[in-house]
């Protein structure tokens, strides 16, 4: 039997890495754009982190089913990061995306919530997609 040239568990981790990747390898900022242009509620978030599970529970109390990107699982995670400070001029996590506008962190997503103004923006892209 002929011993291959990289251990086993190397090539599955080069391909896991690789599915972590933007599927059609596109820049970190491109990439962010399309996020949240193709889905009405985004949540670029760390699995680990309590503040991004905090803004989560936000939207499993309202049903609504956020896409959720888990920056600490992706290789070009860090990339990502980056280019959202450059779009919303943070570097933290969770930033919250609702209808293509940006809600914020943690703290500015349960503010919304408990004014009325997150149901409400909601609300408002439920109306047009039933146009």
């Amino acid at each position: 039997m002929r011993r291959m040239g990289f251990p086993a568990v190397v090539l599955c981790g080069i391909v896991a890495l690789a599915v972590t990747r933007a599927a059609d390898g596109s820049s970190a900022p491109s990439f962010v754009k399309s996020t949240i242009d193709n889905h009405d509620i985004v949540i670029f978030s760390k699995s680990y982190c309590p503040y991004c599970r905090r803004a989560k529970s936000v939207f499993k109390s309202l049903n609504e089913t956020p896409h959720v990107v888990e920056l600490d699982l992706r290789e070009d995670g860090d990339e990502i990061q980056e280019a959202l400070q450059g779009l919303v001029g943070r570097r933290t996590v969770p930033q919250v995306f609702v209808g293509g506008k940006h809600i914020g962190g943690s703290d500015d997503t349960v503010e919304a919530h408990e004014s009325g103004r997150l149901e409400t923006i909601i609300n408002g892209i439920r109306k047009s997609e039933l146009r």
